[in-house]
């Protein structure tokens, strides 16, 4: 077989799957973001064994930045889950502050690291850890059996605490401060293996431990699905005519929008080759087009106007933004975005469920007027 489709068609697997399986979080929590963590953690060894040396050697460079770039494409997808299905207030709030902190500080790090310098300003990502991923897990394991709005703001804090100090901190300096590679080290001592199956058995063990004997006793049975959407909010006209009575063109929603999809872009724009776009562009660039989704969703709900279909909503999300980038370019030579396309479907992806799920989470937090009818 000819190496280069072969090797073509190994990353464009790969990819799909690093693209596709992060759009099924939001209805499968728990399994759909361990298959995320798994692909994540094993792409690049898919990689380096079934890619030939010359292609290897061509894309070798580009890796970490296409890893760090859909890292953040489904943890935000797992943010947007969050709105749609976490009914405990703290963790709903600590959730939302892990994740932007975690953006910020990828977004810190892609602006002022050196590309010359493999090492230099590493030590931010162990300043700004991802505690939220582990968080999401962890949150998700509890929604296993019970009901995690029962748990208290305090023990949210402390398991927030604990996955932040004892989980990320050290994977942190071991990846990005000391730069570790677990098969180079496991190959070099051979305790690494033993003493890492051991405690994953110890692990194991406690967890068995503490559900048989110290946990209250479960609230249902083992379910790998999402909760359904609260009966108030479970069609797009109800969750239409909640936005149109409760949101407003300039709010808080709009703002946490721009930053969370400005952030999220930027880390694009630094990583994405041929990209020319300076961080404050890429966010002026986001803001003009979050205005307008913003106007336009809003008169629509207005008027009781409503897609039914994710799909369907995305694809006119889509046309309205590319509209808008075409409209923007004409009027202005300013107003451009490299990779147009890409940034288009990226942000478009995020306003969608951030439109969709933002009002379930408004109404669990009480932060509601209910629609006239």
């Amino acid at each position: 077989m000819d190496s280069t489709v072969w090797d073509v068609g190994i990353v464009v697997l790969v990819v799909a799957l690093r693209l596709f399986v992060p759009l099924l979080i939001p209805v499968f929590p728990l399994p759909a973001i361990v298959a995320c963590l798994v692909i994540d953690g094993v792409d690049q060894t898919v990689f380096q064994t079934q890619l030939s040396a010359p292609f290897w050697a061509q894309v070798e460079n580009e890796y970490q930045g296409y890893d760090k770039a859909l890292d953040v494409y489904y943890l935000s997808v797992a943010y947007a889950a969050t709105l749609r299905n976490w009914t405990n207030p703290a963790a709903v709030v600590s959730a939302q502050f892990l994740w932007l902190y975690r953006l910020a500080g990828v977004t810190l790090f892609e602006i002022v690291h050196d590309a010359g310098e493999p090492a230099s300003w590493r030590w931010l990502l162990l300043v700004f850890p991802n505690t939220f991923e582990y968080f999401f897990i962890a949150y998700e394991a509890i929604a296993l059996r019970w009901d995690p709005a029962r748990l208290p703001g305090r023990l949210v804090v402390a398991l927030v605490a604990v996955i932040w100090v004892f989980v990320k901190l050290p994977q942190e300096w071991w990846i990005h401060v000391a730069q570790l590679d677990f098969t180079d080290e496991a190959a070099a001592h051979t305790w690494v293996l033993p003493s890492l199956a051991a405690a994953v058995a110890a692990l194991c063990l406690t967890a068995w431990w503490a559900a048989r004997y110290r946990l209250p006793p479960a609230d249902h049975a083992v379910t790998l699905v999402a909760p359904p959407l609260p009966h108030e909010l479970g069609t797009a006209a109800e969750r239409s005519a909640f936005r149109a009575v409760n949101w407003r063109m300039l709010d808080a929603n709009l703002a946490l929008k721009v930053v969370l999809v400005g952030l999220v872009c930027v880390d694009f724009a630094q990583i994405l080759p041929g990209s020319t776009m300076t961080p404050l562009h890429t966010l002026v660039a986001v803001a003009v087009l979050l205005v307008v989704n913003s106007a336009v969703g809003l008169a629509l709900a207005q008027r009781r106007r409503s897609i039914e279909g994710t799909v369907r909503a995305f694809l006119a999300v889509c046309g309205l933004n590319v509209v808008t980038v075409a409209a923007g370019s004409l009027l202005s030579a300013r107003f451009h975005l490299d990779h147009a396309l890409f940034f288009v479907l990226l942000i478009s992806l995020i306003v969608v469920l951030y439109d969709r799920y933002r009002p379930v989470r408004d109404l669990r937090m009480g932060r509601t007027t209910k629609p006239a009818g």
